[in-house]
């Protein structure tokens, strides 16, 4: 799960993080008791939507200006022109992808006195069963592409969870981002509170950039991108309440209510299969015979009839599906309860494309009576590989 900027500095804060000031808005009438209430001189007006380069992006309202969606504001009237320049618009960022977000929040914020950007990052590395530490004194830019370009320039270290964080944690960040007396001490208390808070809250993903040094000689988190292990939400119940559905996919939305693991993707072909790895085999055989999938939808290996069904009909709810390929290899899945879920779904929502129906498994046999007997328009296949080549045919129009 993913929560805005003003949001993330906000739990970071609750941990000590040092971070800006600033008031967020929904409403272009707040903008000036939000400026007023910081006070000036310098107000950072940033785009809040859940995708990074949000200062590079472009609006696609010409009435939005083209200054991005990071506009550094020098009066209170400013602050104004651009809130109401930007909010309610469409952002398009490297993120985003060219259909863009709708800027439905911003986040006005205290301007800061950079004297140098820094690159800080934490998240889960799966190799050690740690949490891993990227630091990089390339602030401000694209981590992938120093990466890319310049990968001496990366550092990585974990921390060991028997003991947390240790103080040659601290120096190895001073060292690297060449930081020195009470900038170092900085350094190792930060990395200290960060770590603190990521596992405390069960993040999967927290990334500072840039993580700036001030003229003043301060350390501060200038951006805070988080995301959280979604499997121990329910642990969180502060957490989910930032949640903002409406920078999600409407269908993976409705899936997270059936225990789905449904994620959009931009192919013609709709998916549903019980395994992950199974799931993933099936979309590379769609592609490989010349389709695209519309989804990666795994029911889970204990689905019931009522689940399948909610499946199925997230998947005709997509505009792009041109034809559906169910493939179930029946473990603790049993074949019948598949074929009796796809049956009422496609009872109550109808059946507009091609259907392919792979079952192999338990009550396999079973399973194929059910659907053969239901009346259904349903193209039966033997394997995965005749499975995927009779769905693309029937999509290109083939019988």
């Amino acid at each position: 799960m993913n929560i805005h900027e003003y949001q993330a500095k906000a739990v970071l804060k609750e941990f000590g993080v040092p971070v800006s000031r600033g008031v967020p808005i929904l409403k272009v009438e707040e903008a000036e008791a939000a400026a007023k209430e910081l006070g000036g001189p310098l107000w950072v007006v940033k785009s809040q939507i859940h995708a990074g380069g949000r200062g590079k992006g472009k609006f696609k309202e010409p009435e939005a200006g083209d200054k991005g969606g990071v506009r550094l504001a020098k009066s209170i009237d400013e602050v104004k022109t651009f809130v109401g320049q930007m909010l309610g618009k469409t952002l398009v960022t490297i993120q985003t992808g060219p259909a863009g977000k709708q800027v439905n929040r911003l986040y006005i914020e205290d301007g800061s006195d950079i004297e140098k950007e820094f690159y800080l990052s934490a998240l889960v590395d799966r190799e050690t069963s740690r949490v891993a530490f990227v630091v990089s004194t390339e602030g401000g830019m694209d981590i992938e592409t120093v990466a890319h370009d310049t990968p001496e320039k990366i550092h990585t270290f974990s921390v060991d969870p028997a003991t947390g964080v240790m103080p040659h944690h601290g120096r190895t960040v001073a060292r690297v981002l060449g930081l020195s007396g009470d900038l170092a001490k900085q350094a190792g208390k930060l990395i200290d509170q960060l770590y603190t808070a990521f596992v405390v809250k069960d993040m999967a993903m927290l990334e500072i950039n840039p993580l700036i040094i001030t003229k003043q000689g301060q350390l501060k988190c200038l951006d805070a991108k988080v995301s959280f292990d979604s499997n121990a939400l329910y642990r969180h119940p502060e957490i989910v309440a930032l949640r903002d559905e409406s920078e999600e996919d409407a269908k993976e939305i409705e899936a997270s209510k059936y225990d789905l693991s449904y994620i959009t993707l931009d192919g013609t072909i709709g998916c549903m299969v019980n395994g992950a790895g199974l799931a993933m085999a099936t979309m590379d055989i769609i592609k490989l015979y010349g389709e695209a999938p519309a989804n990666f939808l795994d029911v889970g290996g204990s689905a019931t009839k009522e689940k399948v069904t909610a499946a199925f009909k997230i998947i005709t709810a997509d505009p792009n599906v041109k034809g559906i390929l169910i493939n179930i290899f029946g473990g603790i899945m049993k074949c019948d309860i598949i074929a009796e879920g796809v049956i009422a779904a496609v009872k109550e929502v109808g059946l507009q494309v091609p259907l392919v129906v792979r079952l192999e498994g338990t009550n396999v046999e079973l399973g194929k009576k059910i659907i053969g007997a239901s009346g259904l328009n349903v193209i039966s296949a033997n394997d995965l590989d005749d499975a995927a080549q009779k769905i693309v045919k029937a999509v290109k129009g083939g019988h």
